[in-house]
């Protein structure tokens, strides 16, 4: 199948329409589930923020988890994990997008 200019620039979109998922379908694509490290479940109950992080939707937990385990220096990692637990607390952002929560 030839994608349009439109198409290619996104690969995902691409890929999704290739295997016969409209552009508002994306249920069918799967990401790789990643298990939370002791390391991170213990910053989230020292910093009383497990129900934010609950709270968020499973996409997000998982993207943070990820994102934090793929770190291959210590001090990305401490970066990483000081990043998501003060967006956390703010409530107000999502790897430095704005983030507003469903109610």
């Amino acid at each position: 199948m030839i994608l349009s200019i439109y198409e290619g620039l996104n690969w995902r979109i691409g890929l999704s329409l290739r295997k016969g998922i409209t552009k508002k379908d994306f249920s069918r694509l799967k990401r790789p589930h990643h298990e939370m490290p002791d390391f991170v479940n213990q910053a989230l109950q020292e910093n009383n923020l497990m129900e934010a992080y609950n709270n968020r939707p499973p996409y997000q937990q998982n993207d943070y988890i990820g994102w934090i385990t793929r770190a291959k220096r210590q001090d990305t990692i401490d970066k990483r994990l000081t990043q998501m637990l003060d967006e956390l607390k703010g409530g107000k952002l999502y790897m430095k997008m704005k983030y507003q929560a469903k109610s």
